[in-house]
């Protein structure tokens, strides 16, 4: 189907005083979903270090880099704005409908994430939530215009 990535932001796993169960959460549901997971990472919070794993993770990458934690309004919730300097090509449409049905509840909270999704080169980038459940709830928001988005990235579909 496509190869993923999977990039968690958590100042805890790093320290080792956190297990990354929204890491493992995307993981497992990328696999189920046929996606071939070809790297895992962990950096801690701040806008350089998501900054420079997302661009490591991204070079000469053709797939889907996604990425959990950070997203929030805590003091170190850094991940939009790393994200923000690397991607070349914001790609708004895609956290605007992780939003729209994390509003769906009635509870409101999809409108705190700062998420923001986009491209660099042939390698698709999207921000999701720190916790499990949210990050897997977005991920089933995008995941079937994925591969659409990354056959585009990758030239397909010649207008």
């Amino acid at each position: 189907m496509f190869n993923a990535k999977v990039l968690t932001v958590s100042d805890g796993v790093v320290e080792g005083v956190r297990e990354d169960k929204s890491g493992d959460a995307l993981v497992a549901r990328l696999e189920a979903a046929g996606a071939t997971v070809v790297e895992r990472s962990v950096t801690a919070d701040g806008v350089e270090k998501v900054a420079d794993a997302l661009r490591n993770l991204s070079r000469g990458f053709s797939g889907f880099l996604i990425t959990t934690g950070g997203t929030g309004f805590g003091p170190r919730d850094c991940t939009p704005e790393g994200t923000r300097k690397v991607i070349e090509t914001e790609a708004p449409g895609l956290v605007e409908a992780i939003r729209r049905v994390s509003d769906a509840d009635g509870r409101g909270f999809g409108m705190l994430s700062r998420a923001v999704a986009g491209t660099i080169g042939e390698c698709l980038i999207v921000n999701t939530p720190g916790s499990s459940s949210g990050a897997i709830e977005a991920l089933e928001v995008i995941l079937p215009v994925v591969p659409h988005a990354l056959d585009l990235l990758s030239g397909g579909h010649p207008h």
